[in-house]
């Protein structure tokens, strides 16, 4: 493995794209060479510096990360990077299409950074063997085998909370509905609700639609206070149990969430 690996982050979040480059930044055999703000920079900067690994958001203004990975396919460089993809989106059209594009990792977001540190770390582990080697492909096979098990496992978390939403009574035309469902996943994938639930979780579902954490919450607070009024209260008498009197109160966006990301663990098996 080389001393030192130069990295290459495209995303069109500058603040997201401003955090990998710092998390990045502290391990001593990294080194970012610039963060492209689109698909088209991302091009750019990949023929002038050459970097050995591209972290490639796959939705971006002007051309998207697929995009990018088609127009390199057809670049012809002394040197291609290797590219781990992110993506808020799991399924199974973009994984596919980035690994058959050529994609050694797909991480769906949101994630921990470290998991990205330690794709990275794997991707330059594969760069160490020549190009073609029976030991190149069998790495290359395992991190495909990689990206379709974490894909399925993201395509599981998405069916559970959908079907406990819908069983709840939560109607997918409320703006609320994608909101609650984002705040849900996330919740599971952290292990935990943050507290106080305004000042990370909210931001961070309003960053995936583009919109304001006020919004979100706002939005969520209608989408629980439907089921309340329309949903089924057997149900919601099961999940809740005794902590809220589904007659009587509500249960707040906090508590809401928690209950049903516990029951979504329940659900596959997480303790």
């Amino acid at each position: 493995m080389k001393e030192e690996i130069s990295i290459l982050i495209a995303d069109d979040n500058i603040e997201f794209g401003n955090l990998l480059n710092h998390h990045i930044s502290q391990e001593p055999e990294f080194r970012v060479i610039g963060v492209a703000k689109d698909g088209i920079e991302a091009i750019e900067m990949i023929q002038s510096s050459a970097p050995d690994i591209v972290v490639l958001d796959i939705i971006m203004p002007n051309l998207d990360g697929i995009g990018v990975l088609e127009r390199m396919a057809q670049i012809k460089l002394d040197k291609k990077p290797q590219f781990i993809m992110l993506s808020a989106v799991g399924h199974d059209l973009f994984i596919q299409k980035a690994i058959i594009l050529g994609a050694e990792y797909y991480i769906v977001k949101p994630f921990e950074l470290s998991v990205l540190v330690t794709r990275i770390r794997q991707v330059c582990g594969e760069k160490a063997i020549a190009p073609l080697s029976t030991g190149n492909k069998q790495r290359s096979t395992g991190a495909r085998a990689e990206a379709k098990k974490e894909a399925d496992k993201a395509r599981e978390l998405e069916l559970i909370v959908t079907n406990l939403m819908r069983d709840v009574g939560i109607p997918p035309h409320l703006s609320g509905y994608q909101f609650l469902r984002e705040a849900i996943i996330h919740a599971v994938n952290t292990s935990k609700v943050f507290s106080p639930i305004t000042r990370v979780l909210y931001p961070v579902v309003a960053e995936k639609y583009n919109t304001t954490s006020q919004k979100v919450e706002r939005a969520i607070r209608g989408a629980i206070e439907s089921a309340w009024g329309k949903g089924n209260i057997d149900i919601l008498n099961s999940l809740f149990g005794y902590t809220i009197d589904c007659n009587k109160g509500k249960p707040t966006n906090s508590e809401f969430i928690a209950m049903m990301a516990d029951k979504v663990r329940l659900g596959m098996g997480k303790k």
